[in-house]
């Protein structure tokens, strides 16, 4: 697909907060039919609401990625509405920090199943319907600069990116004489609530590791890969230097990236181990984390933006 998003039907995962939020607005603004998954249901209507607001036609489906029923479900729903998907984005995940020894297995597990088979869910289910279509549709998997150059403490998260770029890579091959594109999207550190959402057990607070990029950035570039796919998209000049600094100097980059970890990505505070959003998902709901604008460690996250229905 090359060309204008207008009339063309887009499903977004993680649609209820940080960089799915924004995407499926700018979806919006651009005239594309958005159908928004992730598991918060009124969460996931606040935002479906903001989109027809913007125009856009617009559905809510509360979908959990672990679960492969439920992503055929939301791939047979869109289809039973709409008639066919032209964009499929995988942009649902969670985070973690803590060394690899104290972080339980069973979490590990968890965040396996939604960063990486929540991917292979979507993959399939989007591909399945590609094929229906004519071997047509774009696929956009949300990767990360820690799928490109792994870091301290946060070894579980950065297993789970390598492999959305190996699959995608290896997809590209499987779809190549298709008219069906595979691509990824890479951002750095992305100012949302995802470090408030994490799974915590390196003992202090967690904060943006700099440099921090609006997602507003990040969802303009899965836009323009969903207009003129490509097959990889790094979001940024942090993602190029710590891919060539891994690959130059793996040696100095190992020594150094543990003690940037420490200094900027971990807080001076204490901090209790916690599960995050792993099992049940949490606020805030928002386009931004508030670390951009200037939010200190031990600080509080943005307040959730009002989603009573408002009566008219």
């Amino acid at each position: 697909m090359n060309g204008s998003v207008r009339g063309k039907v887009v499903v977004l995962t993680g649609a209820s907060s940080g960089i799915g939020r924004v995407a499926a607005q700018m979806f919006a603004r651009k005239g594309a039919t958005v159908a928004l998954a992730a598991r918060d249901g009124i969460a996931l209507e606040h935002v479906a609401e903001l989109c027809r607001k913007l125009g856009a036609e617009a559905v809510a489906i509360p979908t959990d990625v672990r679960e492969e029923a439920q992503v055929v479900a939301l791939r047979d729903a869109v289809v039973a509405r709409f008639g066919r998907i032209d964009v499929w984005v995988n942009d649902a995940a969670v985070y973690m920090m803590g060394p690899l020894e104290r972080t339980p297995s069973e979490q590990v597990r968890a965040l396996l199943d939604t960063n990486v088979m929540g991917v292979v869910h979507g993959a399939k289910a989007a591909i399945e319907q590609f094929r229906l279509q004519g071997d047509r549709g774009t696929l956009i998997n949300v990767g990360s600069v820690a799928g490109k150059s792994p870091y301290a403490q946060a070894a579980a998260y950065c297993a789970s990116k390598h492999a959305v770029h190996a699959l995608t890579s290896a997809l590209r091959q499987e779809l190549v004489g298709t008219r069906i594109d595979a691509c990824v999207v890479a951002p750095a550190t992305v100012d949302t609530p995802l470090f408030d959402h994490a799974s915590n057990y390196s003992g202090r607070t967690i904060k943006a590791m700099p440099p921090i990029y609006r997602p507003e950035r990040v969802a303009a570039a899965i836009v323009r890969c969903a207009e003129h796919p490509r097959r990889e998209v790094l979001v940024g000049m942090a993602p190029r230097v710590m891919s060539l600094m891994g690959l130059l100097v793996p040696w100095i980059w190992e020594r150094l990236q543990p003690k940037m970890v420490a200094s900027s990505h971990l807080g001076k505070e204490r901090a209790p181990d916690t599960t995050g959003n792993f099992a049940t998902p949490t606020g805030p709901h928002a386009d931004r984390g508030g670390w951009k604008d200037g939010r200190k460690d031990g600080a509080r996250a943005l307040p959730e933006p009002d989603m009573t229905p408002q009566l008219t």
